[in-house]
Formats: C-alpha cells, structure tokens, sequence
C-alpha cells in the first residue's frame, strides 16, 4: 500500500490546509467506494483539529456505502451526545441533518456483549515479544477481543495524532485497536508491561515490546486498516501520512521524535507541570508527569498543576484510592497482596510516582510528585502524594528560572522533556 505523506520539519511550521486536503484525497479518494467505513478517532484528551478533520473526511468519503465514526476511548468515560458533537464540531442540529448519514459511536471496554475475540496471544508469545522485560505478574495467555461492530464493516480507518507515549514509546496508529476499542484483557497487559519496562526506558522509543504486542494483536483483526496518522504542532499539523498502519504509524513516529521532544543541557530540581483543562481526571491529567519525569534530577519535584481537577478517576477512582502511587517495585515485591487489582490501574499508580526502589518494605521513590488541585490534602495523602494549594501558586515565581533548576511547562502532558547528556 502506498503511503501518502506531507510534513514539514522545520520549527514552527504548519501544513497549509490545501496540503492536508491534498493529502487525504491522494491516500482516500476511490479507496472505499461503496465500502462500508469505520473511522476510529480519538476523544477531547488528544490535542488534534479534529472538526476540520471530520469534514474533510465525510467529504472525500462520500462515495462509501457506510460512513461511521467511533471514539476510540480505552477506559475513559463515554461522551454524552452534546460531547460527541463538539467533539467533532458540528452542532445538535447538524447531527440531525447534514450527518444524518454518518453514525457516532462511543467504545464500551466494560460490556461484555460489546466484544467479540479474534484470537489470542498466548503466554509463550507474550513472554517472546516482552523480551528481557517479562515477568510472570503478565500472566498467562491473554484473549484479543474487540469491540464487535467492526466485523460490520469492510474497512476500518484510524484517524488520529501521534506523540510520546508513557506506555507505547509512541502514540497512534494500531494503539487505536489495541487498547482504543478492546476488552480489558489487552488494556492490562499492554499497560503493565509498559510499567515493567518503565516511563524512563520506554517513552519517547518508537519500536517496543509493547507496540510489538499491540501489532501482533492488530494482525488478528479480520477487517483491513487504513491509518491517517498525524503529527500535531499548536493548533495545527506538521504532518499528515495516510496508508498501511505500519509505515504511516512509523513515518510518524519518526516526525514526532523532531516536533515532540524538548532538550534541555541539565535536569532540573522542580518543575510546575501545568495540566490543561483537556485533561479532566488525573487518568488522564498525570501525563503532566509522564512527560516531565527524565528531565527531573533524583530528588527532585514534579508538581502538577491543575486547579481544575477535581477527580482522580471516574472509573478507576476506587482501585486507585485502594492502593495510592507507588513505585513499579512496591507491587512487584508485594504481588499477592496487589494480584487481584487490575494491572492498567498499577500501571497507572507506578507511572505517576515513577521510578524508584522498594527495599526492606520502605519505598524509595526517585522524585517527589506533588498535586495542586481541588483534589484535597487529606486525599492526596491517602494516594501517596504531596499536596499544594493551587491557590498558593504564582506563575511568576516560576517564570525563566531553568539556570536556577526550576522550570515551568504552562501546557504539560504532550511535550516530552529529555536532558542532552
């Protein structure tokens, strides 16, 4: 399949719109005609144009016999219908009328009747693509289900941003499938081997265990896969790379790896992490860390600013307030005691107070991580977090002190920080 590409690698530049329609047109245009679609997009927690996007799709695909989009959620909550339409940028009405044609539709990981399987890795191949970071918390063989309206379908397109990722190396491409619209099985083995290897070895990596299980998982998939994998840049695209979930997946990977990635000359002591209003839990919202973790030195502070936040998660909420933030090693050293928890959500507990060491039953983690949000002192304490007054942060008292070891990140959570050295 030929791959279709327009990017632009120089500092601050942006694809035109012609660009990006050109683009589309030569990679879509014919390649579904009287087909039956299932385009896969992300939700609000991915900064992407998706409304210029979802135009622009619907019009070069109006010769399909179905045209129907479904956000690829994982685990986050279901948007309502009034989410959904802003989501993609058209109004109530517009749904009604001009996209009477065009279905929406929200992935559900937790209902059974909602998944079909389609294969499954087994334990012996688990264990051969995880590599030197198996370890047998992974478990055994691991069913590869799906949400089953894609077997409706003659083709599924994923439509989606690419950038640094805490538990793939790289966002996108078959990380739509696999966990975007599968059961808990393949969400749990790919988050927890992606804490095995952790966020300092994995991030920012393009070819890993985990997008090696992913991709053998999307083999199993017995509909075909387009990919319209896009680099984000501000407002705007970089670049745009239509054609075999593969290539267009690594061809943006590799353009990420240059818009992506800040370098700084030495690590810093502590970093105010400004969570955007997107991020809207903690789930989400502690990529403010993910992302800072290798620029900070031992000892150091990541604190998370995010006066908006007021939940630590909406469907994991429970889980997490069972067992706090703790280092990869806390649980592994402890793995009866935790063994029953789901692993996405250890996962998720070890990425936010990130590396670390657990010797002789007290906890050495390798920075601090410190939440300033309307989550409250006493539930910080009870997650094994520190706790700042959100009302007590001043910006300015951050502002251009990187030579002093104190840096301040106004929009955290995409941008992956790294030292030279």
């Amino acid at each position: 399949m030929t791959l279709y590409a327009h990017s632009v690698a120089e500092a601050g530049a942006l694809l035109p719109l012609e660009a990006i329609r050109s683009t589309l047109e030569a990679g879509l245009s014919n390649r579904f005609s009287r087909q039956r679609v299932l385009v896969l997009i992300p939700d609000h927690t991915r900064t992407l144009p998706l409304p210029l996007l979802f135009r622009l799709v619907v019009d070069i695909l109006q010769d399909t016999a179905c045209l129907d989009f479904m956000v690829a959620l994982g685990t986050h909550p279901p948007l309502d219908p009034n989410a959904l339409c802003r989501l993609i940028g058209i109004t109530p009405s517009e749904r009604e009328s001009t996209f009477a044609h065009v279905g929406l539709f929200n992935h559900d990981w937790a209902n059974p009747d909602a998944l079909l399987e389609v294969g499954t890795i087994t334990a012996d191949h688990l264990r051969e693509l995880a590599g030197n970071s198996w370890h047998p918390s992974l478990g055994g063989d691991v069913a590869v289900r799906i949400n089953r309206r894609v077997v409706k379908y003659d083709q599924i397109l994923i439509l989606g941003p690419t950038f640094p990722h805490e538990v793939v190396g790289f966002s996108g491409g078959a990380k739509y499938l696999f966990p975007g619209i599968s059961g808990p099985e393949m969400i749990n083995v790919t988050h927890w081997l992606g804490a095995l290897i952790t966020i300092m070895e994995i991030i920012g990596v393009r070819d890993t265990p985990v997008r090696a299980v992913i991709h053998t998982a999307a083999e199993m998939v017995p509909v075909p896969v387009t990919l319209i994998s896009l680099v984000v840049r501000d407002d705007g695209l970089a670049g745009v790379f239509v054609g075999d979930h593969l290539k267009a997946f690594q061809a943006a990977a590799d353009l990420s790896s240059q818009v992506h990635i800040r370098w700084l000359n030495r690590s810093v002591q502590r970093v105010l992490s400004c969570a955007p209003p997107m991020y809207d839990e903690l789930w989400t919202g502690a990529k403010a860390v993910y992302k800072l973790e290798p620029a900070v030195a031992d000892g150091g502070e990541i604190v998370v600013y995010a006066p908006h936040l007021r939940t630590v998660s909406h469907v994991h909420g429970a889980h997490i307030f069972q067992v706090g933030y703790h280092v990869r090693d806390y649980f592994l050293q402890q793995w009866d005691r935790f063994k029953h928890i789901p692993a996405g959500v250890l996962a998720h507990s070890t990425h936010v107070k990130g590396a670390g060491s657990f010797v002789d039953g007290t906890e050495y983690p390798r920075i601090r991580v410190t939440l300033s949000s309307q989550i409250g002192p006493e539930e910080c304490a009870r997650l094994n977090l520190g706790y700042l007054d959100p009302a007590a942060v001043k910006l300015d008292e951050w502002r251009d002190r990187e030579d002093e070891g104190v840096l301040l990140v106004p929009k955290a959570g995409e941008i992956l920080y790294r030292i030279r050295s």
